[in-house]
């Protein structure tokens, strides 16, 4: 039986290297959360703002008011600048000058603490039953008060050049660091576009291996990707016959993004639904609840 209990809780999606569909899943699994309670808001804190742009926002983006600078160093109300995406899922938008906020949180009373005290603990269970933040690719201010606001991390990641030092230097210079000062849960390690064969020795098939050997892998790697030693063997004989581990490409996901929605706004049949839902799940629980024994 499963210790985790449901209740209102902040999650951080980060890693430190672009192109891992951070946003992406971001963007979903606040959706998801959205669509199983009642609501949910996700927080835009990457400079680049591609959440804020890809979802319609690019007005807010580049507005003359910084709302997130208004919240954070000038004790502005969050609510003034939260802008409702779908029913149910709300957002914070990025800013073009959030690099300057970062800049001047550094030298800012308790810096780092910001984001909790003015934004997380006055709405989440409150306004919002999930807060989702959408962290920066890079170390800095920004990403310690994604941190400590929500004391939760997932982690996403791809198929792509430097996955394995991607996850590394998110788990060493990130997580370790910041555990130093508080606590700090992973939730999950979420490997996504996935598209070839897993009986070959190619990239996303070194990326399940490397997810699943992992020590703490059956309690960060959701059943979706997890794969046992006889799952494996069943690949490699081709007898497997078990879905695809890992959330696979599909085209309805990069169209959800050109057309700024989450996926059950654009794409409600797309089989990997229930990926997002599973995590969503996750963060509801506070942790993965494992279906089945894994060896691995």
């Amino acid at each position: 039986m499963s210790e985790h209990t449901t209740q209102p809780r902040a999650v951080a999606v980060g890693v430190l290297k672009g192109g891992f569909a951070k946003t992406t899943t971001a963007i979903n699994l606040a959706r998801e959360l959205a669509h199983r309670n009642e609501s949910a808001l996700v927080i835009d804190l990457d400079d680049n703002g591609h959440m804020t742009q890809n979802l319609g926002f690019t007005a807010q983006y580049e507005a003359e008011t910084n709302h997130v600078h208004e919240v954070l160093l000038e004790d502005g109300d969050p609510s003034e600048g939260i802008v409702s995406v779908v029913d149910g899922m709300d957002l914070l938008p990025a800013h073009r000058d959030l690099e300057d906020v970062q800049t001047q949180l550094k030298n800012a009373m308790g810096g780092s603490t910001r984001l909790n005290a003015r934004v997380v603990e006055p709405l989440l269970g409150d306004e919002y039953d999930y807060i989702v933040v959408d962290c920066p690719a890079n170390q800095g201010k920004l990403n310690e008060n994604a941190l400590y606001a929500t004391n939760n991390l997932i982690i996403p990641v791809r198929p792509e050049t430097g996955y394995d030092s991607g996850i590394h230097n998110t788990v060493n210079r990130l997580v370790k660091e910041a555990r130093q000062y508080f606590e700090l849960d992973i939730l999950a390690v979420v490997p996504s576009g996935l598209s070839q064969r897993l009986d070959q020795d190619r990239r996303d098939r070194a990326l399940l291996e490397e997810i699943n050997s992992m020590g703490i892998a059956d309690s960060v790697v959701p059943n979706f990707c997890r794969i046992s030693d006889d799952d494996w063997a069943a690949i490699d004989d081709g007898t497997y016959d078990g879905p695809l581990p890992g959330i696979r490409y599909r085209s309805a996901i990069d169209d959800a993004n050109d057309a700024g929605l989450p996926l059950r706004d654009y794409d409600d049949s797309c089989d990997q639904l229930s990926c997002y839902g599973e995590l969503a799940a996750i963060v509801e629980t506070g942790g993965v609840v494992r279906e089945r024994e894994v060896m691995a």
